[in-house]
């Protein structure tokens, strides 16, 4: 489906997340002033550059919510993927090296679906989700570790006409099956030596619900924009 194909450039450290949707609106211009563009900031961290990227780009800016599957009693490890709109990724093999049985699985999503509609709550207080048909939607994150997180979110928001992934970092490689559901994908700098998103930032904090909702609340557009 990817027409565009990986489009990267060399490594980089960012001031912080701010500096870096500046840096990655630079490489998104051609979605500048389109009518029909959505900048969709993956929660809670991909938000702040979302915003920058949004901004840049005069685009409309809303939240979307993406959660980590984690291994029970290992939960930095992810075995899987789950998103608004139902997106889902498992990682089979993972689950089948470490024999995760299914009802650990499904155990696993309704804990992480319940945070979801939580924060979905927290961050549009009742306000619905955007439409997204006949839209160009951008996905942002912080930076592609495992693919896992955005796959899901690609995978929730199949019903725009297009599907853009933009990060300001991720490996040298990243996941082919990433790069064949996105219709474009953009990553401004790929280190050689990836080993963790935060290695690319100086003020790499953890980003809060309430940074997240002032964000949301700061526009994006001039008045009559949409």
């Amino acid at each position: 489906m990817n027409a565009w194909g990986l489009r990267a450039s060399r490594e980089r450290i960012y001031q912080d997340r701010h500096e870096a949707g500046r840096v990655l609106a630079e490489q998104l211009v051609s979605y500048r002033d389109q009518p029909d563009v959505l900048v969709l900031g993956l929660a809670r961290g991909g938000v702040p550059i979302a915003w920058e990227v949004a901004s840049h780009l005069h685009a409309p800016l809303d939240v979307f919510v993406v959660r980590k599957l984690g291994v029970p009693q290992w939960q930095e490890l992810a075995m899987g993927a789950v998103a608004s709109g139902g997106g889902l990724v498992i990682n089979d093999g993972l689950v089948d090296r470490l024999g995760i049985d299914q009802d650990t699985i499904l155990d696993t999503i309704r804990r992480e679906t319940a945070e979801i509609e939580r924060r979905e709550q927290a961050y549009r207080g009742g306000r619905p989700a955007p439409d997204l048909s006949g839209r160009t939607v951008i996905l942002v994150d912080d930076g592609i570790a495992t693919g896992a997180t955005m796959l899901a979110a690609v995978r929730a928001v199949r019903a725009a006409r297009r599907v853009v992934v933009a990060v300001p970092v991720g490996p040298p490689t990243l996941s082919s099956q990433l790069r064949d559901e996105a219709d474009d994908v953009v990553c401004a700098s790929t280190p050689p030596q990836f080993d963790a998103v935060g290695q690319a930032f100086v003020d790499f904090h953890q980003v809060s619900d309430d940074e997240v909702r002032r964000l949301l609340a700061e526009p994006t557009t001039e008045p009559g924009e949409s």
